[in-house]
């Protein structure tokens, strides 16, 4: 099988989840991918620790498909180093701040006068221009200032969601740019930077709901898990746990206004469209709980979708793991890992294709792991890398 990206080298100098996960979905399609990391190990290495070394969950998800150097470019002889590995490279990924990138030497003019075709690609909290262009942040940072946070929760209580969205999708715009860049790259032989931040994923993500905002200026606030734009849609409790249903469109209410026994709604004004339905779905959610209470989760499903009604049980993480379309579609795999009491459940590639597919190939490397591999690669020889380590530069 031919591995889409074979031959493509990535360097991986990210922390945590923007930088770090834009590379992984690289790598699933068969890029060699270097992550560079502190000496002590990064970050994200260790979120969520599962291993007696400290190795956590995140590490889990965005280091397999990768070879880990240690490396401290601040200082000179490490910047050598890093600059060596950027002439062997055809992508560097980065989510740091830009004074960090010029001490690193990791900063687009610089990169350009080592490899001058290299693609930079940069993940930010708030881009590159802009008064809060050099502010750093995390994922809730591009929530809160998106407008999604405010609509999230209750009224009196903005509420984040634990999905870190904007990072995953910064990453996954990072990566789609990359392949862009890639393609245009072999067009005229020039690489470019390729950039995307937290708060423009968090507002694209939001968009309509801003659109709206800007021009009939609703000013919505926050309902719980009821639908704004349609009804019902909500979360119901069930005899033996909850359950999320959503209807939008007149063919969909139809049939649920069939299901509950209600056809005189269907001539109601109040429900005369989806967004009248969303405006007056308090009404409609009080319905589809009383139906909802006298069943069970499984009753409640078998029927929504019996009436074709786009539904699903709200599970836990547990229920998730265990779920028969989880684990038969295998979209977890198994990955072994030193010091993990069993198997990790990794999430496949996100995306699959049909002939050339994406593939959990390598377990995370340990810290360090292959930092003789690579410095030897580069042409150093064992007591020039024993002297390296000894000076804490790798």
């Amino acid at each position: 099988m031919q591995e889409v990206l074979k031959g493509i080298k990535v360097l991986d100098f990210g922390r945590y989840i923007a930088g770090p996960y834009t590379a992984t979905l690289l790598g699933d399609f068969g890029a060699e991918v270097i992550r560079v990391e502190r000496v002590r190990g990064s970050e994200d290495r260790y979120t969520s620790p599962l291993t007696d070394k400290g190795e956590g969950a995140l590490w889990m998800q965005v280091g397999r498909n990768k070879k880990s150097l240690t490396l401290n470019p601040l200082k000179p002889e490490g910047r050598e180093i890093a600059h060596k590995l950027v002439a062997t490279a055809d992508v560097i990924s980065v989510n740091l701040p830009e004074e960090s990138l010029h001490q690193m030497g990791l900063d687009y003019e610089t990169l350009c006068s080592v490899k001058p075709d290299i693609i930079l690609s940069l993940a930010t909290t708030f881009g590159t221009t802009g008064p809060y262009a050099g502010r750093l942040g995390f994922d809730s940072v591009g929530q809160a200032m998106s407008g999604a946070m405010h609509l999230t929760g209750d009224a009196d209580e903005p509420m984040r969601s634990m999905a870190t969205y904007a990072d995953f999708g910064t990453a996954l715009a990072n990566a789609f740019g990359i392949m862009m860049a890639l393609r245009e790259r072999d067009r005229s032989g020039r690489g470019q930077v390729v950039e995307s931040n937290l708060l423009t994923t968090a507002l694209t993500f939001i968009n309509s709901m801003l659109i709206e905002q800007g021009i009939t200026a609703p000013d919505r606030v926050a309902q719980g898990n009821r639908s704004q734009l349609c009804g019902p849609g909500d979360v119901f409790k069930t005899q033996d746990g909850w359950v999320f249903a959503m209807v939008i469109g007149d063919p969909l209410f139809r049939r649920w206004v069939e299901l509950m026994g209600e056809p005189e709604w269907l001539d109601d004004p109040r429900f005369g469209s989806d967004q009248s339905r969303g405006d007056n779905g308090a009404i409609l959610s009080e319905r589809t709980a009383r139906w909802c209470a006298g069943r069970t989760t499984q009753e409640v499903i078998d029927l929504l979708e019996a009436a074709r009604i786009p539904a699903a049980p709200v599970l836990t993480p547990q229920q998730a793991l265990d779920d028969p379309h989880v684990r038969e579609a295998r979209i977890l795999r198994d990955q072994d890992y030193p010091g993990l009491p069993k198997p990790a459940k990794v999430a496949e590639p996100v995306v699959r294709l049909s002939r050339t597919p994406g593939e959990l190939r390598d377990r995370p490397p340990l810290l360090g792991e292959h930092t003789d591999q690579i410095l030897e690669s580069l042409g150093y020889q064992p007591e020039q890398i024993a002297d390296l380590r000894e000076k804490r530069i790798v």
